[in-house]
């Protein structure tokens, strides 16, 4: 099945993605072309969001790799599992059979404990395989996954290779903590992810709270997009954003004007670190409340 931008493009919507022109054409082309796509952009802006979205509109499973440093080929791919394997040698080997039959028993599927890229390609129809946070990973692990990405088969020795039953639809994410690989760049389409403009941030507090009063959800926006030119160690992405609006909500405040103390206190919801909630007094949250007013 096929996809026209535009059309992928309202499915997102529908499930609460609201996607630019560029990104909705990255997602239809590597969907359509079954290539890897590289999304890239600081941490908060809704990255892995999208993979999600994509799993919810294509009706199909949601595969996550969460990468860090030292990830390996067992976490990544299979292990064998080596408790049922001991049970099952123990009791083979009380029945009298021979070390060859018992190994060829214990080298099966049914002691094979697959982990997420060998579960996306034996999923019987295309599942969507997320590889957070590539760039925590080691490159040489990055240069392994490329070798997998690349024909879409795994080689377990003892039971021979596994060639993908139906191709996963993959999406990478980055928070360009460290520098990528040119290989691992061209095998894959690319999308940067950019914070939100203010209208596609109340575009998406809207479609997330459709009850919430929308004079309230444009001050939330209005007020964190200035937030975020703030000089802050971490700037508060897309979720925070819904937390905070969720947390207003809750505690009745039905604008930012009516009680400066309570708005101040509640910034514990997008401000992240220690540093960041110094910084912000209750003085600055006065002041970026007179832009949004």
């Amino acid at each position: 099945m096929t996809y026209d931008f535009k059309s992928l493009q309202g499915k997102l919507a529908g499930v609460g993605y609201i996607a630019e022109d560029s990104l909705a054409m990255a997602l239809c082309l590597a969907t359509n072309m079954h290539r890897p796509l590289l999304l890239e952009g600081e941490a908060g802006v809704g990255k892995t969001e999208v993979a999600r979205a994509l799993a919810q509109v294509l009706e199909t499973r949601l595969i996550r790799l969460q990468c860090y440093e030292g990830l390996d080929a067992n976490a990544a791919i299979y292990e064998w599992n080596y408790q049922r394997q001991l049970l099952a040698i123990r009791a083979h080997e009380s029945e009298g059979l021979s070390g060859d039959a018992i190994e060829r028993q214990i080298f099966s599927e049914d002691y094979l404990l697959k982990r997420p890229l060998l579960e996306a390609i034996t999923e019987a129809a295309s599942p969507v395989l997320l590889i957070d946070e590539i760039d925590r990973a080691d490159e040489e692990f990055e240069a392994f996954l490329l070798e997998v990405l690349s024909d879409f088969q795994i080689t377990v020795p003892e039971l021979g290779t596994i060639a993908a039953t139906a191709m996963p639809h993959v999406v990478l994410t980055s928070n360009a903590t460290r520098a990528l690989s040119d290989a691992l760049r061209r095998r894959c389409l690319y999308s940067y992810v950019d914070f939100p403009t203010l209208e596609k941030e109340t575009a998406i507090l809207a479609a997330r709270l459709p009850d919430a009063d929308r004079a309230l959800l444009g001050q939330v926006v209005g007020f964190v997009q200035a937030l975020r030119q703030e000089d802050l160690e971490k700037k508060p992405g897309i979720a925070e954003t819904l937390d905070w609006a969720r947390a207003l909500i809750g505690l009745e405040i039905g604008g930012l004007d009516r009680d400066l103390e309570a708005l101040h206190a509640s910034l514990i919801c997008l401000l992240k670190t220690e540093r960041d909630l110094k910084s912000v007094s209750i003085e600055v949250t006065s002041r970026l409340m007179g832009k949004v007013a």
